[in-house]
């Protein structure tokens, strides 16, 4: 889930997004929306509500909500009740709209009425045993921030919590904290004997110490959210963890980090690395496992999750890359952080081939050869790459093409490269096109 992006870092994914059902609407009605904006008018016009799908063509986790939930008689039915829309976050209006919602996760599903304002959320990926209900519920019954907060103003004390689950949502801390230290003192009282609301007060101050950079704030409340019983968000909020004490003495932070050891462990073997997953993200909880086991000090057990993950993950997909791309790209994942680079190579080629339809893979095996020193080989895949490649990706392309083109002392070729994307790229995505222009510099 990562911030959308875990170790994509990062969030961090394309969901799949079929036509809306014509049977039953006027043909108006029947064309699929392309843009939020046009999803929004036609939530006025049919009185429906717009879900939003959050995803990006490189987001692992959308290759699980792709493969695994977003299909079936009940993605139809939701089609059904809502004006689903997909939004790129690598294309300008998905990016604009994710900063106008707050949407820091890929995936995220996002309902809005017609004017826009948001009636609940989904972020990162669900089993299909969680993602419909708590979806259809906002379809049936969700409301508005400040709806949320005029039910909470006198209701009992889960309407607080919806309230401060709703920031914690957005990933804004201080202003849920803000809003409930201006409850008054019996009604938060009241409402801090509830665990839902003092686990989402202690989700909120993390992030507010997240926000602020304050690594000390960010010890005190992670480890104050992972002492309660977290679900699935375990190795995000282990992530913020192991980030913030990277800093600290060496034996000061296994000091710290060894009483997450054995949670983790619990977590990883009853709900993840099983037959039948409660959680969905095996690739954070893996990841995370390793950066714990490697903090401590403990390679072995760092390299023995990784190998049980490289084991079980090849075991499901057999010889079939294309049955299912969260668990390939998972197994890439794995390779890497092993160090399996001969395995690593020879798998990054079967992946472009069983997938070509779109720049991922050519653009990760290119990059790959650049790093590496070998800009020749890399040139054919990037080119590869480029030919499928749109919005912010096509800038990442055009980097590592012009990356191994000034390597190969082709400068020329490598000034068109920069001027053809840059030309065509406009003025959206400064910070690649200023990263772009800088390695042509270099």
């Amino acid at each position: 889930m990562l911030n959308a992006l875990r170790h994509t870092k990062a969030p961090l994914l394309a969901a799949l997004l079929a036509a809306l059902p014509a049977a039953g609407l006027h043909a108006a009605e029947a064309k699929t929306p392309l843009t939020i904006d046009e999803a929004l008018k036609a939530s006025a016009a049919q009185h429906r509500p717009v879900l939003v799908d959050f995803q990006a063509v490189w987001c692992y986790s959308c290759y699980y909500m792709a493969s695994h939930v977003l299909n079936g008689a009940e993605w139809n039915a939701v089609e059904r009740k809502a004006i689903v829309v997909q939004a790129d976050a690598d294309s300008p209006d998905g990016q604009t709209w994710m900063k106008k919602l707050h949407a820091s996760f890929l995936p995220s599903y996002v309902v809005l009425d017609e004017h826009g304002n948001e009636l609940g959320r989904i972020s990162a990926e669900q089993p299909r045993e969680k993602f419909y209900p708590k979806i259809n519920a906002i379809l049936a019954s969700g409301d508005t921030l400040d709806g949320l907060k005029q039910k909470a103003a006198n209701g009992a004390p889960d309407a607080v919590a919806d309230v401060l689950e709703a920031y914690q949502a957005r990933s804004e801390g201080g202003e849920g904290l803000a809003w409930f230290a201006a409850l008054s003192s019996s009604r938060q009282q009241d409402a801090g004997k509830n665990a839902r609301v003092q686990v989402a007060l202690d989700q909120l101050a993390l992030a507010k110490a997240r926000a602020a950079n304050d690594n000390a704030a960010v010890i005190a409340s992670a480890q104050k959210v992972l002492a309660q019983e977290i679900g699935c968000q375990r190795p995000y909020v282990l992530d913020n963890l192991l980030d913030a004490s990277a800093r600290l003495p060496a034996d000061q932070r296994k000091t710290l980090l060894a009483t997450q050891r054995q949670p983790l462990e619990h977590y990883v073997n009853t709900q993840v690395l099983i037959a039948t997953p409660a959680c969905a993200d095996q690739r954070s909880a893996v990841l995370a496992s390793a950066d714990l086991d490697d903090a401590l000090g403990d390679a072995a057990a760092a390299s023995a999750i990784l190998d049980r993950a490289i084991t079980q993950t090849r075991q499901r997909l057999g010889n079939k890359l294309g049955s299912d791309r969260n668990l390939a790209d998972n197994l890439r994942i794995y390779l890497l952080r092993a160090k399996r680079t001969a395995e690593l190579d020879d798998y990054q080629q079967q992946l472009i081939a069983a997938y070509p339809d779109d720049y991922v893979y050519a653009y990760r095996y290119g990059r790959n050869l650049v790093e590496t020193g070998k800009p020749a080989q890399a040139l054919p895949y990037l080119s590869q790459a480029a030919d499928k490649a749109y919005g912010a990706n096509r800038l990442a392309v055009a980097l590592q093409r012009v990356k191994a083109l000034k390597a190969l002392h082709r400068d020329d070729e490598a000034s068109k490269v920069a001027s053809d994307v840059l030309e065509s790229n406009g003025p959206w995505f400064p910070k690649q096109a200023d990263a772009l222009k800088a390695a042509l510099k270099a």
